[in-house]
């Protein structure tokens, strides 16, 4: 009878400790709540099954291997991106993971139920945004909306580590960049401060100035760039009220808020800087006077792990003396 009664206890003992670690797997890993932009999920584990819904968060999302199956696209064939719809930076990627192109533009809630999702990533703001299908998409799987108009490519990689479960993948990529940036400020000799970071838009109609709050923004500032501040009434330009990451600029207030010594082109060419030289708006600003106006790259209109990359290399070739 004792027997028996040590051996019971000997059996509660181990079933303890398989409870007990079984809660300290749960808290350290599944189920966890990821919070995102407008609310907070609750993900009973890891996803496998991807969808993300804003062309710009999948390039994040393949840098840290996150398991996307399916992405919203733009155009194809543009400037920006392939014959996918994809961003140049990463199309290739997304090719050899089978990434499959879910719809151009307008989003879809059929296209994304069709992949049978675990996880849909939405963005907050942007043209890539479906922020307004997101109680349609909650019926199908979590949704996270994220923000990608306030943070850094590296902030945001370590929200999408949380929620899909590679963190160490994120933590590595934002280690690997930040060497090769930290190798890199050391180097550069900087053009004339402070500068104004922009998309050129055509013919320069309309333009779009990055802020301090964008991910372009803050790149440049942690290499040492020195942003030129618009005046004030300009500064009430973000697009639609609500993006925090750019300043749109057009007719009487292109002069004056392109008021840096230096213009940064992004997702721009060579051949984007001569127009911006030649254009008859700006020819007697101290940039344009100056010949100081640099093209960053087709590749830098949406800043992720890959096309951030890209830019330390035209930065080193514009800005390293030989």
């Amino acid at each position: 009878m004792y027997k028996r009664d040590f051996w019971a206890m000997i059996a509660l003992f181990f079933a303890s400790m398989l409870v007990l670690s079984g809660v300290a797997h749960a808290e350290n890993g599944w189920p966890r709540t990821v919070q995102g932009a407008k609310n907070s999920i609750t993900l009973q584990q890891a996803p496998t099954r991807i969808v993300s819904t804003s062309v710009t968060l999948t390039g994040s999302l393949l840098a840290i291997d996150a398991p996307v199956i399916a992405s919203g696209a733009t155009a194809p064939n543009s400037r920006l991106a392939d014959a996918q719809g994809f961003f140049r930076q990463w199309g290739d990627v997304a090719k050899q993971r089978g990434v499959k192109r879910l719809y151009i533009g307008e989003p879809s809630a059929e296209a994304i139920a069709a992949e049978a999702p675990d996880l849909i990533v939405v963005s907050a703001t942007g043209n890539d945004s479906a922020i307004k299908l997101v109680d349609q998409l909650s019926a199908i799987a979590p949704v996270l909306v994220v923000n990608y108009d306030d943070k850094s490519w590296q902030q945001l990689v370590g929200v999408l580590g949380e929620a899909t479960g590679h963190e160490a993948q994120a933590a590595a990529r934002v280690k690997a960049f930040d060497d090769h940036e930290n190798a890199l400020k050391s180097k550069l000799t900087l053009p004339p401060q402070p500068v104004s970071a922009m998309v050129w838009n055509g013919d320069g109609r309309a333009v779009n100035l990055w802020t301090a709050e964008s991910a372009q923004g803050k790149l440049l500032q942690q290499l040492g760039f020195t942003l030129a501040t618009p005046p004030v009434n300009i500064q009430q330009g973000h697009s639609m009220g609500q993006r925090k990451d750019i300043i749109q600029l057009s007719g009487e207030n292109l002069a004056a808020g392109l008021n840096g010594n230096s213009y940064m082109l992004f997702a721009a060419e060579d051949k984007t800087a001569h127009a911006v030289m030649n254009n008859p708006f700006l020819k007697q600003t101290p940039a344009v006077e100056k010949k100081q106006v640099y093209a960053l790259g087709l590749d830098t209109f949406r800043l992720d792990y890959y096309s951030a990359s890209n830019l330390l290399t035209r930065l080193e070739q514009l800005f390293v003396k030989s």
